[in-house]
C-alpha cells in the first residue's frame, strides 16, 4: 500500500511546480468560511483544535498542524505510516465517542468532525450550537454532509454520489483556516497525481471486471454490509472502470451471500480494520468465512485467489480513499486482469 507523505518533506515547491498547482495566497484575516450551512470566522489561525475522526486528524498531520492538535478522538486502526510520534504527542480523549466536557476541557479554538453523528444536529458528542454557545467554531468534513441526509441520525443517507473532489475541499478548507494553503494544494496536487497514475495502470482492463466491497457484518450468518453505488467504493470502482455488481444507491447495504454469488464478481475486496464491533470487523473471520461457507466458498473470486484485502477506512471517505485505488489497480493488475 502506498504511504502518504507530508509533502513539505518532499520539497513543497518541487511537488507544486512537478504536479502544476499553483502557490495559495496567504489567508487574510479575518476570515468567513461557509461550511455544511454554517458560516465559520477565524479572527486568526486557531491554535487548539480537537479533532474528532481519524481522517479529519490526519489531514492535519499532514498540513504538518500536529503540533496545533490538543486533542483527537474516534479511531479505526494505527495513524499513517511517518506520523506515529506526531499522533504519540497528541492526547486521545477517546478511541470512540469523547465526551462534551472532555472536548471543551482541552479549551479549543476550533472543533473539527469527521461525522455529524458525532457532532451534528443529533450529535452524540454534542451539536455546533453547544459548541457555539463557548464561541467554538465547528468544523465539518465535507463528505459527511455535502449530498448527504443526516436529519434522522445514524449514519445518514447520501443524496448524491461521493467524490474525492470532497475530500480535496476539506484539505483546502483547512489549510486556508490555519493559513498553510501551500501545503494545502501540494497535498491535493500529490492525491490527484496519485489518482490518475492508478488509472493509467490498468487502461487495459478486462471488459466485464466486477467486484464487490465487504466491509463488515454484524453476525458470521447474516448478510453482509457491501458497498453500494453511492460512497467511497463506487467511486473508486467508477475510476477504474470495474462493475460493482451491487446496484443499490445506498452506501452499506447488507445484501445476502447468495445474492452476491449470483452476481458473480471478479474481484471481492474485504476490509481490515482494528476496531471490533462486529466479529467480521476483523479480517481473519471474514478470510475464514469464505473458506468455508458452503455458498461463499463456490465463488471463482474466492476459489481463484482474487479476495483483496483493504483498509476498511479507504471504504469510507476519507483521505485514505486514494490508497484504496492503489491497492485495487495493483491487485487488479496482479491477477491478469490489465493489458
Amino acid at each position: 500500500m502506498t504511504s502518504f507523505r507530508r509533502p513539505a518533506a518532499l520539497s513543497l515547491l518541487a511537488v507544486i511546480l512537478s504536479t502544476g498547482a499553483a502557490l495559495a495566497a496567504p489567508t487574510q484575516y479575518p476570515l468567513e468560511l461557509e461550511n455544511c450551512g454554517r458560516t465559520l470566522r477565524f479572527e486568526k489561525a486557531p491554535s487548539r483544535t480537537v479533532s474528532i475522526g481519524q481522517s479529519t486528524t490526519e489531514i492535519l498531520y499532514l498540513l504538518g498542524l500536529s503540533e496545533k492538535v490538543a486533542g483527537t478522538a474516534l479511531w479505526v486502526g494505527p495513524v499513517l505510516p511517518g506520523y506515529e510520534a506526531a499522533n504519540a504527542g497528541v492526547k486521545r480523549l477517546a478511541d470512540n465517542d469523547p465526551s462534551f466536557e472532555s472536548v471543551v476541557a482541552e479549551r479549543p479554538d476550533l472543533v473539527t468532525t469527521q461525522f455529524e453523528w458525532q457532532v451534528g444536529p443529533q450529535g452524540v458528542v454534542a451539536t455546533p450550537e453547544q459548541f457555539g454557545e463557548l464561541g467554538i467554531p465547528v468544523y465539518t468534513s465535507p463528505a459527511d454532509c455535502k449530498g448527504k441526509d443526516n436529519s434522522g441520525g445514524g449514519d445518514g443517507t447520501r443524496t448524491a454520489r461521493f467524490t474525492m473532489d470532497l475530500v480535496y475541499q476539506e484539505v483546502e478548507d483547512l489549510a486556508r483556516i490555519f493559513d498553510v494553503g501551500d501545503e494545502g494544494a501540494a497535498l491535493v496536487a500529490d492525491l490527484k497525481a496519485r489518482e490518475t497514475a492508478a488509472k493509467a495502470k490498468i487502461a487495459g482492463l478486462k471488459e466485464g471486471t466486477s467486484a464487490v466491497f465487504w466491509f463488515s457484518s454484524a453476525e458470521g450468518d447474516i448478510d453482509p454490509y457491501v458497498a453500494g453505488q453511492s460512497g467511497a467504493p463506487g467511486y473508486i470502482l467508477s475510476l477504474l472502470g470495474v462493475r460493482n455488481v451491487i446496484d443499490s444507491q445506498e452506501e452499506w447495504p447488507t445484501v445476502g451471500w447468495e445474492t452476491v454469488a449470483r452476481a458473480n464478481p471478479t474481484v471481492i475486496v474485504a476490509g481490515k480494520m482494528d476496531r471490533r464491533r462486529f466479529p467480521a470487523d476483523d479480517i481473519a473471520v471474514k478470510l475464514e468465512f469464505l473458506r468455508t461457507d458452503p455458498v461463499a466458498s463456490l465463488m471463482p473470486a474466492v476459489k481463484d485467489g482474487r479476495v483483496v484485502e483493504m483498509d476498511a477506512q479507504a471504504m469510507n471517505p476519507t483521505i485514505r480513499t486514494v490508497d484504496g485505488i492503489e491497492v485495487l489497480a495493483d491487485a487488479l493488475a496482479k491477477a491478469g486482469l490489465a493489458q
